[in-house]
């Protein structure tokens, strides 16, 4: 970046460890940085929470504002703890501390947004962190060949948990609500965006969710920002075990068909051997960008600093 030009407005969407993967690389770049957070968790600590009181899904939420904190002993100590889970087998044990945190202040306040801009303060956050929808959403998918036995047959599943571990191919997915309000912050976000960033992450439960929210769509369609999808290192081992890299691009298209990209990151690893993928990037507006930006242990992690120099390239910074 030169001493002149501010550093870009960006809007990172997702949800889990490929958001943060995301949002590590982006802080490296710009501190206008807004991450954009998917809320139909209902696993683990956020499920439980969800079912004793009627609020939004926090674990999604938490690790993105852990990703955010600021670099700095304060923000680095703070992180941890908001990270961390109490043990046992109590009523507590397996609870993260934070999400039970971001419960209580949303408890206080009555105001979702407010209770998250308050931990990102206790962070030293530099950037936002906010709920893609104002409503807790529950994802349903219909999928072929849940039941072995059945091979052809089509069943509903409803949960993100329940839809991550399913058996079969998901033919298609959809949120309950169907129309959820989308947060006004959000939709403030992306019409001030210069660059929107989805992806990487599960896909039917990380990065589909967000074109899924009639209001958010519409606002991501009509904004005049670049659009970047980061496509996933390997094929995952819930959701997608047999897509290819040029498949994750065509199911994203196909729930949302209006979606246009300017620029597709893969890893060469992933990239390699799919003859279909430059035609599906090529077919939504964007440029296929293959470059490396798995972690050098050959684990199946983005590596943020290589992610960076990359984004910072589709960037011109």
């Amino acid at each position: 970046m030169n001493g002149f030009a501010p550093p870009p407005s960006v809007v990172a969407f997702g949800g889990g460890h490929g958001l943060a993967a995301s949002l590590t690389a982006l802080r490296q770049l710009t501190h206008r940085l807004t991450a954009v957070v998917t809320v139909a968790d209902d696993g683990g600590s956020s499920g439980r929470l969800r079912e004793e009181f009627p609020i939004l899904p926090p674990g999604d939420l938490r690790m993105a504002l852990a990703a955010l904190c600021g670099d700095d002993e304060v923000g680095r100590a703070w992180a941890e703890v908001l990270q961390s889970r109490f043990p046992g087998d109590g009523p507590l044990g397996g609870h993260s501390i934070g999400n039970l945190l971001i419960a209580g202040l949303w408890q206080q306040l009555s105001d979702p947004v407010a209770g998250l801009d308050m931990v990102a303060a206790m962070l030293h956050v530099e950037g936002r962190v906010l709920p893609m929808a104002a409503v807790p959403l529950v994802i349903e998918a219909d999928v072929i060949g849940a039941d072995p036995s059945s091979p052809d047959e089509v069943t509903l599943v409803v949960g993100q948990e329940a839809v991550a571990l399913a058996t079969g191919e998901i033919a298609d997915v959809r949120l309950v609500p169907a129309d959820p309000p989308a947060v006004p912050e959000a939709l403030r976000a992306v019409h001030a965006a210069d660059y929107l960033v989805f992806g990487p992450g599960s896909w039917y439960s990380s990065v589909i969710p967000h074109v899924l929210v009639p209001e958010l769509l519409d606002a991501i369609q009509a904004s005049r920002a670049r659009r970047i999808l980061t496509l996933n290192l390997v094929p995952t081992e819930d959701e997608t075990p047999a897509y290819t890299a040029s498949r994750h691009v065509e199911v994203l298209a196909e729930h949302a068909p209006g979606l246009r990209l300017d620029a597709v990151v893969a890893d060469p690893s992933f990239a390699a051997g799919d003859p279909h993928l430059a035609t599906y990037v090529q077919s939504l507006g964007a440029r296929l960008v293959v470059a490396p930006v798995r972690m050098r242990d050959g684990s199946p992690r983005h590596d943020p600093h290589l992610l960076a120099a990359v984004y910072a390239g589709i960037m011109g910074l």
